[in-house]
């Protein structure tokens, strides 16, 4: 199954895995977005133009972080956290930071911006990475338990403040998953896990659209106009998928029925255009590239490799779930793009170039392992 350049040491698989998702992804984009950029930019291709031109960078990016030393890495660690909390920051400076429904999460003008959260997810990670790393008895002690949930909690701060709930419940579970990773006893990630339970009723009760959105994940139909109008839509496009779905492009609820059906809710359309067989298809890709992120994390040579991979993978699936979750009706309703398939430049260029950092550590372990078997 698997096949390996032996000159590059490159896995096939992965990289075949990724490039079929951001496939299916420029399909999907256009498939949920033809309809309202035509009625809104007059060109049905408007979205697909803006995920393929991200997509372009993004490989471009993915292929620079492929022969990226880890080491370089390593010491960029603390200033590209620092620069992820600065643009993080940017984003409530009048001229500067983009409002859109209410929320500032952008930074830039009209159609080219790019969302800082996206990037302090990784820029989390990579600083955690190198702290365990370098510290790694640390890890055993509540000292280095809190420098790392300190990390993680200075950018769910920042980001709950713009607001956006899902990206800081998604940073919030990697950096439990990372504690974890790190090596952290039972009873302190615990302790951990403790504030963060308490914390989510207090930030449901500090904003009424949150409460508005929880009433309406119980019972959506008690409100179908209203805060439960998308769930009931997501719903209604995952009924009539069925088994094998509708047919590719022939989805009805994007007609206007299903809001954000190109980026948060795209995988709602997945399951009405190709069903069920489709949407387990999807998943599977999803499952196998996590798979083997885990996997490269346990072969890597070196601690800090082997904790950046495992983050890399974590983030990927705490994302990948949330966002299906949501889309199912499991979760409250909470905006997170599908990771390599919805329609979002910053997002795609960020999860692109974050698997060539996957694809260099593995590269790393076989080179050191091909080494190490020509001196034997």
């Amino acid at each position: 199954m698997k096949k390996v350049n032996k000159n590059l040491h490159i896995d096939t698989v992965l990289m075949t895995v990724v490039i079929v998702l951001v496939a299916i992804g420029l399909v999907f984009v256009y498939s949920a977005s033809m309809y309202s950029a035509k009625k809104d930019f007059d060109n049905e291709y408007y979205f697909l133009i803006k995920q393929a031109i991200g997509a372009a960078v993004g490989f471009v990016c993915m292929f620079a972080c492929v022969f990226l030393p880890t080491e370089l890495l390593k010491k960029a660690a603390l200033p590209c956290f620092v620069l992820s909390l600065v643009l993080l920051g940017l984003v409530f400076v009048p001229g500067i930071g983009i409002e859109n429904y209410g929320a500032k999460r952008w930074l830039g003008s009209g159609s080219l911006s790019v969302q800082p959260s996206e990037i302090a997810k990784f820029a989390f990670v990579l600083l955690a990475s190198a702290f365990m790393a370098k510290k790694p008895e640390l890890m055993k002690k509540f000292r280095g338990i809190a420098i790392v949930g300190g990390m993680g909690l200075v950018v769910c701060l920042l980001i709950i403040l713009e607001p956006n709930m899902s990206i800081t419940m998604c940073v919030a579970a990697v950096t439990l998953c990372m504690i974890f990773i790190g090596g952290a006893k039972v009873k302190h990630l615990a302790m951990c896990l403790l504030p963060v339970v308490l914390a989510v009723p207090l930030l449901i009760l500090a904003e009424p659209y949150r409460m508005a959105r929880l009433m309406a994940f119980l019972d959506p139909w008690a409100s179908p106009k209203g805060e439960g109008y998308q769930l009931i839509q997501s719903f209604y496009a995952l009924g009539s998928g069925g088994w094998f779905g509708v047919g590719l492009f022939n989805s009805r609820q994007k007609f206007d029925f299903l809001p954000f059906a190109e980026s948060d809710f795209i995988f709602a359309v997945i399951g009405e255009e190709i069903g069920f067989v489709g949407c387990i298809a999807v998943l599977s890709l999803f499952a196998l590239l996590i798979w083997r992120g885990i996997k490269i994390s346990k072969n890597a040579k070196t601690r800090f490799e082997c904790y950046l991979a495992a983050g890399i993978s974590c983030v990927i699936a705490v994302q990948t779930l949330l966002n299906v979750a949501v889309v199912t009706g499991t979760i409250p309703p909470t905006g997170l793009p599908l990771p390599f398939i919805s329609s979002g430049g910053s997002s795609l260029v960020v999860f692109l170039a974050a698997t060539g950092i996957l694809i260099n550590i593995d590269r790393n372990s076989r080179k050191h392992q091909n080494e190490s078997c020509a001196i034997s």
